[in-house]
């Protein structure tokens, strides 16, 4: 019995033609209007205007890998298995080269979108009317399942497998997702929004504590949170190819196919608008700030982030720009101590990021790491160059604490120096982890989960609640 198989959504966990335009936009952002008018003449014709200006990285698209186990076990039992996909040819050929076990590959060829009745129509064609089975995965495939003896679905949308089932025999269903709230939670990256609790800072070495200020500090919190959230989804959409080849990275929403890059584009959009909508609810200048860290994290991500070092001084200068905005917010003036300290101390950070980087790359034997421009002769520099401004930051530190103003915020501002062997330590441990490669990618994921940096953390808080 031939077994016909669907490719997007169903062998493979994501779709050719968003990928292959997301790809194009990323080349060339001015061809979105190009598309439209592509568009304008069939779908067939955008999907091959689109195909034959991509090149797609095919061996590391995400498989539906218990799906593809079926197959190859059908494949081996000697079952006669064809593809069946809208994917323009350009792109479906190579998919099938890839796992080599279809006899045959029915797909669009700028002229007709194979889709529903029409992929039936082809399907036919080849059977000559015979019995078939097929493996689908959305309300697209009702009209092909409706004539099958059965149907395999595989990682349906909702009610597909209801709606399979009301047309013909269902044999299997495969589903390898997490739950979707999960998928979503993982994305939105709630997690980091802990770096948004530097717009507390300047709440925090002001002392200017009061309901108000409280209030919009929390609201600025949030609308930071929305719209850094929306970002890390574009960071992740534009990163889709490294990230497929990373070791971690590859887990991620959008790079293992669990998150689909239409859905994902709208959730982006919904979350950038509610935050711009809640800062503009505090304040005109506090809107500002966040158009200004939205300005600063799209020029990274679409052109700096492959620059030696000016991608880790917008890094740090991200980082900074929360603690500008915190200030902002409340009206306070942020003092040189406080940039210089930041800006140093996040200059560190951003090099550790960069360096855990190049430390995988070298135990992967990889020259340097993808889509950056580092290679692994750069590591000593990097690692230097990171110490030397943690430790300036802790030279800040202490220069701050013997300074005049300190004096009027403190009861015992003597007790602060204990913030810089604290502060030293905090720093030399961040670089002997990464040097080992123990470093997570994420510095911050790290603190968060390393019990040393939380001893550290709870010790410098003691020391200034003391202090005051």
């Amino acid at each position: 019995m031939p077994l016909f198989v669907d490719l997007d959504g169903t062998l493979i966990k994501t779709d050719l033609l968003a990928e292959s335009a997301l790809a194009l936009v990323k080349q060339a952002p001015w061809m979105i209007f190009v598309m439209g008018i592509w568009l304008l003449r069939g779908k067939a014709h955008l999907k091959a205007r689109i195909a034959e200006r991509v090149s797609l990285e095919i061996d590391t698209l995400p498989l539906q890998n218990e799906f593809v186990a079926y197959l190859r076990a059908q494949h081996a039992s000697g079952r006669a298995i064809h593809l069946a996909t809208a994917s323009d040819a350009c792109l479906a050929q190579p998919v099938a080269d890839r796992l080599g076990l279809f006899q045959s590959v029915l797909c669009s060829d700028g002229k007709r979108n194979l889709r529903s009745e029409v992929k039936l129509a082809a399907i036919l064609k080849i059977t000559n009317g015979s019995p078939f089975d097929y493996a689908g995965n959305a309300r697209a495939d009702f009209p092909i399942w409706a004539r099958a003896r059965q149907a395999i679905v595989v990682n349906p949308g909702s009610g597909v497998a209801h709606g399979a089932r009301q047309r013909t025999e269902v044999t299997q269903i495969f589903d390898d997702r997490p739950p979707l709230w999960r998928i979503w939670l993982k994305q939105t990256r709630l997690h980091q929004w802990m770096k948004n609790l530097l717009i507390g800072v300047p709440l925090l070495t002001s002392h200017a504590f009061n309901t108000s200020n409280l209030m919009a500090v929390a609201l600025a919190f949030i609308a930071f949170g929305l719209v850094a959230s929306a970002t890390y989804m574009l960071n992740d959409l534009l990163d889709l190819a490294s990230d497929r080849r990373h070791p971690r990275k590859c887990r991620r929403p959008f790079a293992a196919g669990n998150l689909g890059i239409v859905p994902g584009c709208i959730g982006m959009v919904l979350l950038l608008l509610g935050g711009l909508f809640l800062a503009a609810s505090i304040s005109l200048w506090f809107l500002l700030a966040l158009l200004s860290y939205l300005a600063l994290t799209l020029s990274y991500s679409l052109y700096f982030k492959t620059y030696v070092l000016i991608d880790v001084l917008l890094l740090a200068l991200l980082y900074t720009v929360r603690i500008i905005a915190g200030a902002i917010v409340i009206n306070v003036d942020i003092s040189s101590w406080l940039l210089a300290f930041s800006m140093f101390t996040f200059l560190s950070l951003a090099l550790v990021k960069r360096g855990a980087e190049l430390v995988t790359m070298e135990k992967l034997e990889r020259e340097g790491a993808k889509g950056r421009d580092y290679q692994l002769s750069d590591a000593q520099a990097i690692s230097s160059m990171g110490i030397s401004a943690g430790y300036l930051a802790a030279l800040v530190l202490a220069l701050y604490v013997d300074s005049p103003a300190v004096i009027g915020h403190y009861s015992h501002p003597r007790l602060l120096w204990l913030l810089c062997p604290l502060m030293l330590y905090w720093t030399s441990r961040l670089w002997i982890k990464t040097s080992r490669g123990e470093m997570h990618d994420d510095p911050l994921v790290f603190s968060l989960r390393d019990r040393g940096s939380w001893i550290v953390f709870v010790a410098m808080a003691i020391v200034t609640f003391i202090a005051i």
